[in-house]
């Protein structure tokens, strides 16, 4: 099987090692040269992922060979430049979507976006707790690939199954795309209290009434609840919100710590898709008339209206409610 990776950053690298490492033919696409130099030279990804070395099998393209027809082609490119993607395939065979992200067309969804560019395409979504420098070391994880055509998943699965990343399959597709682009405002917020020095007690509380929210927005969208309570929502959410590795997690410290967005951003060096995400997620909230508090005051940090600190407080004098996940 003929399998494109479409992105040479950490994430689609990893993936590309997983692929590699399971026998595929595997081809790295991206769009900066000094790194894809650096990928032919090397066989290593010296900016986003060093001291991890392709195999010698692994074929490193160019942005142009987006056009080659392949059997599989996985896309794990900054949400922002998914369409920009979609817009050059003209053979992919079986999409997956990888990118973790909300755009600002219709209900936001990556699938739903395909489907508009790419009509007809089989498509899966792979998300889960797959922090990508632990996912290329081989640490034991786990996924869902997620499609509404179970012999699409079942395949996806197949080519990503290893005995370090298990796989299982899921039909609730938007609800994958969801909490996988969701909970990365989430780890924001994580990393914001522990920039302002706060415990695991305000970390536990803010995930879980996100994951509230998250939930709550999801089932208004079509999503179901176990979704949110598996590997791609619980899941991920944790991996995400509590790791150093995360881009998310460090831009919310930094924010936590007194620094401006741009600096966080320079100083992460890589796309943290929660900062775009959590505009997208104001904006789906307000469409679908769910509260989501602790969203929204994650967003007005992100965009400078609030300091950190001012936003927890915010959080914590808000009339009390009765805990649940409900549609109400």
């Amino acid at each position: 099987m003929q399998v494109h990776v479409v992105g040479a950053g950490s994430w689609g690298t990893a993936l590309t090692l997983v692929l590699a490492r399971n026998g595929l033919d595997v081809r790295i696409i991206g769009r900066d040269e000094e790194t894809l130099e650096a990928l032919r030279s090397r066989r290593e990804n010296l900016r986003y992922l060093p001291g991890f070395l392709l195999p010698k099998e692994v074929e490193v393209g160019a942005w142009d060979d987006l056009s080659q027809p392949a059997d599989m082609t996985v896309i794990a490119v900054p949400t922002a430049a998914v369409g920009e993607v979609l817009d050059e395939l003209k053979d992919p065979g079986r999409i997956v979507i990888a990118s973790k992200g909300l755009t600002n067309h219709g209900d936001g969804l990556l699938t739903d976006l395909l489907e508009e560019k790419c009509p007809g395409v089989e498509v899966a979504a792979l998300s889960g707790p797959n922090l990508a420098v632990e996912l290329a070391r081989g640490i034991p994880t786990v996924a869902v690939a997620a499609s509404t055509n179970e012999a699409t998943a079942e395949r996806v699965r197949d080519a990503f199954m290893s005995r370090t990343y298990r796989v299982y399959v899921s039909d609730d597709i938007r609800g994958v795309e969801l909490a996988g682009a969701l909970k990365n405002v989430l780890a924001i917020g994580a990393g914001m209290g522990d920039g302002l020095g706060f415990g695991d007690n305000t970390k536990g509380a803010l995930l879980a009434r996100g994951l509230n929210e998250m939930a709550r927005l999801g089932m208004k969208m079509g999503a179901r609840l176990d979704t949110f309570m598996g590997i791609a929502g619980v899941g991920d959410l944790f991996a995400t919100a509590s790791s150093k590795l995360s881009r998310n997690y460090r831009v919310g410290y930094a924010l936590g710590q007194g620094r401006s967005l741009s600096a966080a951003l320079e100083e992460v060096g890589q796309v943290a898709e929660g900062v775009p995400t959590s505009e997208q997620a104001r904006r789906l909230a307000l469409k679908y008339d769910v509260p989501m508090p602790v969203h929204e005051v994650l967003w007005r940090v992100i965009t400078g209206e609030y300091e950190a600190r001012t936003a927890v407080q915010a959080l914590m004098e808000r009339t009390p409610k009765r805990e649940g996940v409900t549609l109400s």
